[in-house]
């Protein structure tokens, strides 16, 4: 079997169609493949240790309360089995192949076993025994050598966003988690650690990653991955991160016991009513929240906080039906007093929606106005696996350097792609290292071109103005008590004045030529901000010609003729 990442996902997937079709619906397949797929991996890294790992435990089980030192110790792995089986030995003994993994699983450290609780395996395990082919599954993925020799951390990432994604397609998926393609984690991670190339070189530096989404623990790795390859190897960079999903979850975690990295930083449970961290901060802070994902089920829970003046959301909380905002929210109440910098995949939604006042733009105010965000890139359509929406990446930072400091930098990276040779369900297009470099070139110079607008934090925002007008009764217009015009409820309309500009200015110059009667209703002035994205990097195209219009016509004309003449042939 080849190492070929692409290659092994396809067996792994054809396993599915040549063993646990007919057995389990397709939208089940995962939750039988993908634990046996971190078995085999956990089982090829115990493989050569497992004759050492069951003597040991039978030369001390019955000495000491607990021999899980002394075996770690001696084979020197952060986790172990002492059963006397193996998945290529469970082989030798077919007619006995339900107890003997049983027992197997039994043998696994308890670092392992929580990790294997939460596939729930139980049930899937009994379906295919009952059905003779709980061996032939085992005999199956034995082919396959899934050692960290072999294959690489990063590709077994791969190999487990693949399988992941074809799931997702397969039920239909459509609770908003979309799948962070790597070339999307490269740019993302990229961009944040740019910036601290200095501060991260020499020796002894240790820092800290955290993904409140972490899924399957693309980001966390990837980032750490940057950074040595990049910057400086010799940081110590500890991973953290905190999933909702228990299968991806488990997933996360086992990749970390196999990496050294201490499977304790992850964490199960929802990071917006659960947060497992609470009180920790950290120095960068990478994420994909679900996109346009509704937080009614932990409404009560966020309000609450809301309501608490010291609470992650106490500035506002954004419409129930999309909780991207709180996401940031929750990050943004980690970053280090030092200075942290958070970059996130968001859809369109957190640049606009709501009104002044409302909860999204409040969440924008207390975020600009703070100084925290330091740039937002436009990324082309159609790069994520199931869904072809436009995404953007924010960058916040509450440690901009001087040039920075009071600006937000905008990129249009809408045209940084190349074509894919081959589609991936919804993904047609992908950012290449030469878009990468020149995206982060962009991001670097901070020079207004094309591609990147430089604007002061003000300009993003506005001051909603209500602009009256007076009741007329009798061609008369109608007074209160103290001798002012009443205000007609039904004229009533409203004025966004840029923060750049003079209200009175503004109103004198735009809204009085056009209603001389009118006046503003300052007492219920309210400033809010957004982000236009289109409006700022929006390029005019002349109207086509009618001869040009009508060439295309006579052209597919004589398309449809020969077309016709095919048909009737």
């Amino acid at each position: 079997m080849s190492n070929n990442y692409s290659e092994i996902s396809s067996f792994i997937w054809n396993v599915c169609d040549d063993v646990l079709r007919g057995l389990f619906k397709p939208h089940e397949y995962g939750d039988v493949i993908l634990p046996f797929t971190v078995l085999r991996r956990l089982d090829c890294v115990l493989e050569p240790h497992k004759d050492d790992m069951f003597n040991i435990y039978e030369q001390y089980r019955t000495k000491v309360d607990d021999p899980t030192p002394i075996i770690l110790n001696k084979i020197n792995t952060t986790f172990f089995n002492h059963s006397k089986y193996d998945l290529n030995r469970l082989k030798s003994d077919p007619q006995n192949i339900y107890m003997n993994f049983q027992n197997y699983l039994g043998g696994f450290s308890d670092n392992v076993v929580e990790i294997l609780e939460n596939f729930q395996l139980e049930k899937p395990v009994e379906k295919l025994n009952k059905n003779n082919r709980l061996f032939i599954l085992i005999d199956k993925l034995t082919e396959i050598d899934l050692h960290p020799d072999k294959i690489s951390n990063r590709d077994m990432g791969l190999i487990f966003e693949e399988l992941l994604r074809k799931f997702s397609e397969m039920s239909n998926e459509t609770s908003g988690e979309h799948y962070t393609p790597r070339d999307v984690v490269r740019l993302l991670v990229s961009l944040v650690f740019t910036e601290d190339m200095d501060d991260l070189q020499g020796e002894g530096k240790v820092r800290s990653i955290f993904d409140p989404c972490c899924g399957s623990g693309g980001m966390l790795t990837i980032g750490k991955e940057y950074v040595h390859q990049n910057i400086n190897d010799k940081v110590k960079l500890r991973l953290l991160g905190q999933e909702l999903n228990p299968q991806t979850y488990s997933i996360c975690k086992s990749d970390m016991l196999i990496t050294d990295e201490d499977p304790d930083n992850i964490r199960l449970g929802s990071s917006l009513s659960e947060d497992s961290f609470q009180g920790n901060r950290f120095d960068y802070m990478i994420t994909n929240p679900p996109f346009g994902v509704s937080w009614k089920s932990e409404q009560d829970f966020v309000q609450n906080e809301s309501e608490n003046s010291q609470g992650r959301f106490s500035v506002g909380t954004p419409r129930v039906s999309d909780g991207s905002l709180l996401f940031l929210q929750h990050m943004i109440s980690k970053m280090e007093d030092k200075g942290s910098r958070i970059g996130i995949v968001f859809n369109g939604s957190p640049l606009f929606t709501g009104d002044s006042g409302g909860g999204e733009s409040e969440i924008r105010k207390w975020i600009i106005e703070n100084d925290w965000l330091e740039c937002i890139v436009s990324l082309p359509d159609q790069l994520f696996f199931n869904t072809g929406i436009s995404t953007y990446v924010w960058i916040v930072s509450n440690k901009k350097s001087g040039k920075r400091q009071g600006k937000v930098q905008l990129i249009d990276g809408s045209s940084f792609f190349k074509l894919m040779k081959k589609s991936l369900g919804n993904k047609r297009k992908e950012i290449s290292d030469e878009g990468r470099e020149q995206l982060l070139g962009i991001f670097k110079n901070f020079e207004e071109d094309e591609f990147c607008k430089i604007y002061p934090n003000k300009f993003f925002g506005y001051t909603k103005v209500t602009i009256e007008q007076p009741t007329i009764e009798n061609d008369n217009v109608v007074t209160d008590k103290q001798g002012n015009p009443k205000p007609d409820t039904k004229k009533r309309d409203y004025e966004r004045v840029p923060l750049t500009e003079d209200i009175d200015e503004y109103f004198e110059r735009e809204v009085k030529p056009h209603l001389p009667d009118s006046w503003m209703d300052n007492s219920k002035n309210k400033v809010g901000y957004e982000i236009n994205f289109t409006k700022y990097f929006y390029k005019y195209k002349p109207l086509r010609s009618l001869e040009e219009i009508s060439q295309d016509l006579l052209r597919l004309d004589k398309e449809t003729e020969g077309l016709m003449k095919e048909i009737l042939v």
